[in-house]
């Protein structure tokens, strides 16, 4: 799910979808109008999943797409290798996600964890 928005309206630390992957915005520089043309805005993010540095260029005016980005909580239901079988707090739907070598001792079975959801990709909140 995603949202149209004009460029002057990002801000940082807010999310945007840079090459059809929902990032977070690290910083915007906007250059002042010229003579014969519009302001423009440098955006510099990095991705949400992937943790890969991207940037746009383009018009103040123009829009660009916006994910919507959820936290929600689930618990743990069962561990296999590095794959974890959550199961949402909210709708009770069961879903699995992989573990990231940094939070393998944290993640435990039976266990609430909270996790972000965005463009249909899952994975674990940082702060868990």
């Amino acid at each position: 799910m995603k949202e149209q928005v004009e460029v002057k309206n990002l801000k940082e630390g807010k999310y945007v979808i840079i090459d059809d992957e929902a990032c977070v915005i690290k910083s915007i520089s906007k250059s002042k109008p010229g003579k014969h043309g519009a302001a423009k805005a440098r955006v510099e993010a990095i991705g949400l999943f992937d943790g890969q540095k991207r940037s746009f260029i383009g018009s103040v005016a123009n829009k660009i797409y916006v994910p919507i980005v959820e936290r929600k909580n689930a618990q743990v239901l069962s561990i296999t290798g590095d794959v974890a079988q959550l199961m949402d707090m909210a709708d009770f739907t069961t879903f699995e996600v992989t573990i990231p070598e940094d939070l393998k001792e944290k993640i435990k079975e039976g266990e609430e964890v909270s996790y972000i959801t965005a463009l249909g990709k899952i994975k674990f909140d940082i702060r868990t």
